[in-house]
């Protein structure tokens, strides 16, 4: 009979513990049972003991050359083979990159279900029961599952984080990939990465976002100045991204990242459906927009209506002020 739950750690590119899986750790005690965390990757076995302090019980560990970039063909074959061997009735994974490519894979190998980009979940009897956001934000749907195990991914940030524990121990078992080159059937010939400074806007406190509202990519010096002194990040509207004037990296919403700050400062942005799925689980919303019946001041805490040329350097420079007090 499955039971337990079965958590799929990450580490960041850093060789870090990805803070999303504290969060499925957290997620996993509440759902109940034994727990199981796998971590797969070239480097991760350091990260451990880390999860036992999240309260893992047990921690297997592949730690192999052949996981040191993300291919689905190299993490599936172990992946099945824990799943089967914890046998647990309930998986999660982070809704990363390599999570949102590996979950519907495991699922299909396992004939099973994924629901995808939760950010709630809860036991009720022998059911779980995940939501996940529809309709760009503006409602949630509700699934419950037929097969197991029943696999899902979780947005990051949507959970609370499980607390560490120092001390804490858990069994930990290392295993082989048990894959070989000739079974990856694709290859990164070449990576490019993009120079970032400051915060990164999936971990930003304080987002600032601007829209096609803003004119030209000229404005968004302004958007800068203002996340600067807010210790945050600048973000962009897919209108934005994809007529140049900002870089893709920084684009919010349904195709772009998901972002859940305590504040989100909305300049220009009219609030399509598609943005707004980037930032339904924001906490307070600032919207500054010329025209009053721009649909993102309905999702706004508070709503400023007028031209941002006015309002931004006047706004920029009493949050300098407050800043210096």
């Amino acid at each position: 009979m499955p039971s337990g739950v079965l958590v799929f750690g990450e580490a960041t590119e850093d060789g870090k513990l990805n803070p999303v899986t504290a969060e499925l750790l957290g997620a996993a005690q509440r759902l109940g049972g034994p727990i199981t965390c796998a971590l797969l990757g070239a480097g991760v076995e350091g990260l451990a003991q880390e999860c036992a302090g999240f309260g893992a019980q047990k921690v297997i560990v592949v730690d192999d050359p052949i996981l040191a970039e993300y291919q689905g063909d190299a993490y599936l074959p172990p992946a099945v083979r824990i799943t089967k061997e914890v046998d647990p009735s309930v998986v999660l994974l982070p809704q990363t990159m390599k999570g949102r490519d590996l979950a519907p894979r495991l699922a299909q190998r396992l004939n099973t279900a994924v629901a995808m980009d939760c950010v709630a979940i809860e036991q009720q009897s022998d059911k779980l029961i995940a939501e996940r956001p529809a309709y760009g934000g503006s409602a949630r749907a509700r699934y419950t599952f037929n097969g197991s195990p029943q696999i899902v991914t979780v947005r990051a940030k949507a959970l609370e984080p499980a607390q560490a524990r120092a001390g804490a121990q858990a069994e930990i078992v290392k295993q082989p990939a048990g894959v070989t080159p000739d079974q990856v059937r694709t290859r990164i010939i070449d990576r490019r990465k993009e120079k970032a400074e400051g915060v990164r806007l999936e971990d930003a406190k304080v987002v600032v976002g601007g829209g096609r509202g803003m004119g030209g990519p000229e404005a968004f010096g302004q958007l800068e100045e203002l996340a600067h002194i807010l210790g945050g990040a600048v973000g962009a509207s897919r209108a934005v991204c994809d007529l140049g004037w900002y870089p893709v990296a920084a684009q919010v919403g349904l195709t772009g990242k998901i972002v859940t700050p305590d504040l989100y400062i909305a300049v220009g942005i009219s609030g399509a459906s598609q943005h707004m799925a980037g930032i339904s689980s924001v906490k307070n919303i600032v919207a500054i927009n010329k025209d009053p019946d721009a649909s993102i001041f309905k999702a706004s805490r508070w709503a400023v209506v007028g031209d941002w040329k006015d309002i931004m350097p006047a706004f920029t420079a009493k949050v300098k002020e407050l800043k210096a007090s």
